[in-house]
């Protein structure tokens, strides 16, 4: 059984950072990646960045880039997604995803695992 547990999420001002960790347990973790996404109210769960579990690919969608990173430590089964210049359309619960396999997918259908989601608020 996999776990996923994320961290970091909170209220912050606009321009401020945060960096949300997840920490994954219950398997090895060979040729698995990961995702995060987000859903804010209202809206369709929505990819935000995915990366192999080797680190060979990272990708995040336009609305974030330059501004968001997703890296992993494998030694410690964590992917983390540090978040810079924020702005208060980022606000929304922020989930990472699991999916066996060597890279990840933008489509939240494909993943088999998922954490509680944590909850990021961004305040003008």
């Amino acid at each position: 059984q996999v776990q996923l547990v994320e961290s970091g999420g909170g209220l912050v001002q606009a321009g401020g950072s945060l960096r949300l960790s997840c920490a994954a347990s219950g398997r090895t973790f060979s040729n698995f990646a990961m995702g995060w996404f987000r859903q804010a109210p209202g809206k369709e769960r929505e990819f935000v960045a995915g990366i192999s579990w080797r680190g060979s690919y990272a990708l995040s969608t336009d609305s974030v880039k330059g501004r968001f990173t997703i890296s992993s430590d494998n030694a410690k089964n964590t992917v983390y997604l540090q978040m810079n210049s924020l702005k208060p359309e980022d606000t929304a619960v922020y989930y990472c995803a699991g999916l066996l396999g060597g890279s990840y997918s933008r489509n939240p259908d494909e993943y088999e695992y998922w954490g509680q989601g944590t909850q990021v608020t961004v305040s003008s």
